[in-house]
């Protein structure tokens, strides 16, 4: 019975920072659209479509520092852990919950130094031969120039 308490608080504490995980790292959204990372794209459409066109533009851009949700759930299962070894009764359920949230905090803060913010990416933007605009953000451009004419395949953009 004593053991039941810090269990149930563990896993409560896992089911509400699993809420705040960030759903995926994988550059498409779930409708289908291409994740451009919050930026703004000027009215372009995005998504992720095979098409032949000009590149328009080329914009620089920063990527956001992303987590996936395990190190903050593995912060707070350690945590917790470790709460669980202070107290009794009462104070011991305390502080399983209090190390579980502090630990949750602090492996969240951990894989966020590893995916380091301000990556360089960049914005293409092109004009397809039907008159429409895709902006594709790719962390390369290679030997992409303003004015080439471009496929755009799986949400790369290639030479033609």
């Amino acid at each position: 019975m004593k053991i039941i308490r810090p269990v149930a608080a563990i896993v409560a504490a896992c089911a509400i920072l699993g809420g705040c995980a960030s759903p995926s790292n994988q550059p498409y959204a779930s409708n289908g659209g291409y994740n451009n990372g919050g930026y703004n794209n000027g009215g372009y459409n995005n998504t992720a479509s095979a098409g032949y066109g000009t590149i328009e533009s080329i914009q620089v851009t920063t990527s956001e520092g992303r987590t996936s949700g395990a190190g903050a759930i593995v912060g707070g299962l350690v945590g917790a852990l470790a709460g669980n070894q202070v107290g009794s009764g009462g104070g011991r359920t305390a502080a399983t919950v209090a190390g579980g949230v502090a630990g949750a905090a602090l492996g969240n803060r951990v894989e966020q130094n590893r995916n380091p913010e301000g990556q360089q990416m960049y914005s293409v933007n092109v004009r397809l031969d039907n008159g429409e605009y895709r902006t594709v953000v790719q962390d390369t451009v290679s030997d992409l120039r303003v004015g080439n004419r471009v496929r755009i395949v799986d949400g790369r953009v290639y030479r033609y």
